[in-house]
């Protein structure tokens, strides 16, 4: 695939029909951001096999990575990923500068996801225009238009995107965003314990199937607070029977009623995500979500995770409750490195996929 001349460099998009062929040439770039790169790093970890994953990815170094020619392989589905390349004309190896995945989930359609492994403050337009315009062109060759219902990633990122592909497309960017978050974090340094005593009759504990319609319920309803990406009961019903029987949602149980739940959906190595946290109004302002959330977290800690991240919205209250489980840099408090602003927007006419 020819490269695109850009002064004393050479800009490469590569495809990727598979996880296994995406993380052959991404995972050490990947492995060395794990808390950035948790959407795009999980979400290709689902895709293979544990077995695969530790003799396939764990021990691949830099100097094995040959990002020379598009994948062959396929998926059983339309996903792919795209990464963008640099390479100098010195011959010094290739650097990965961009990933755009573009996957499927059990409900439908992903967003495109964007990542970089640099912050948002370490390059400028110059450098970031050539590559996004690259990538959307190639990305054209691949998908009708109308499959990017939104795209969501680092802020810069998402805006360069949205413009250009605007201009390239036709399709013009919603009035508002999808979402607007902080990127954040909890190690084991910054969590906060509590004395917090349980009253008779809760308990926390992990989902069963047993609870599968009250999750379902709770699960709706959280759907239908993003206001994009309302679900149906049957459809939550189906997210919660798949979260369920992966051991990935947890419950408040209030005197043999689901007040609250917490999922952990995308995981690697190191680290883990809190993807989805909510508390039935019936049962809200009594501190379930908080101590939900920090009792999940705690038990990743006490499985080796070094991380847990999640994504909060701007004039979302529920800032408060992750900063009091130790989630850094939220509540109008100082930006510590790797806090950092994200963005979903979306366009209009587009196919409306979930997530």
């Amino acid at each position: 695939m020819p490269g695109l001349n850009f002064n004393s460099q050479s800009i490469r998009v590569v495809q990727h029909n598979s996880a296994g062929d995406f993380l052959s040439v991404a995972y050490p770039t990947l492995r060395r951001h794990e808390r950035s790169s948790n959407i795009i790093l999980a979400h290709a970890l689902k895709r293979i096999s544990t077995e695969a994953a530790l003799t396939g990815c764990q021990f691949i170094t830099d100097s094995e990575v040959y990002p020379n020619s598009p994948s062959t392989s396929q998926n059983y589905d339309d996903s792919f990923w795209l990464t963008v390349w640099s390479t100098s004309a010195t011959g010094s190896a290739p650097t990965l500068d961009l990933i755009l995945s573009c996957t499927t989930n059990t409900l439908g359609d992903y967003p495109v996801f964007l990542w970089t492994p640099y912050t948002s403050s370490s390059k400028s337009a110059t450098w970031l225009v050539p590559r996004i315009t690259a990538l959307i062109h190639h990305l054209l060759t691949r998908v009708h238009p109308e499959r990017v219902f939104s795209v969501f990633g680092l802020t810069s990122l998402v805006k360069t995107f949205a413009k250009h592909w605007s201009d390239i497309t036709g399709f013009v960017v919603e009035p508002e965003p999808f979402y607007a978050a902080y990127f954040t974090f909890c190690t084991p340094d910054t969590f906060q314990e509590s004395a917090y005593q349980l009253s008779k009759g809760h308990v926390l504990r992990r989902a069963t199937l047993a609870d599968v319609d009250s999750v379902a319920q709770l699960c709706k309803e959280f759907a239908d607070d993003s206001i994009y990406f309302p679900l149906t009961i049957d459809r939550a019903k189906v997210e919660a029977c798949e979260m369920i029987s992966k051991g990935q949602i947890w419950v408040y149980e209030a005197s043999n009623d689901i007040a609250a739940i917490c999922a952990v959906t995308r995981s690697s190595v190191d680290v883990s995500a809190i993807t989805k946290v909510y508390t039935t109004p019936k049962w809200r302002r009594r501190g379930f979500a908080e101590h939900l959330v920090r009792y999940v977290t705690r038990r990743l800690f006490d499985c080796g995770k070094e991380s847990v991240v999640l994504y909060v919205g701007h004039a979302n209250s529920a800032q408060r409750v992750y900063d009091r489980v130790g989630f850094v840099g939220l509540c109008g408090k100082s930006k510590p490195e790797g806090v950092e602003d994200s963005l979903e927007l979306g366009f209009v006419g587009s196919k409306r996929g979930h997530w």
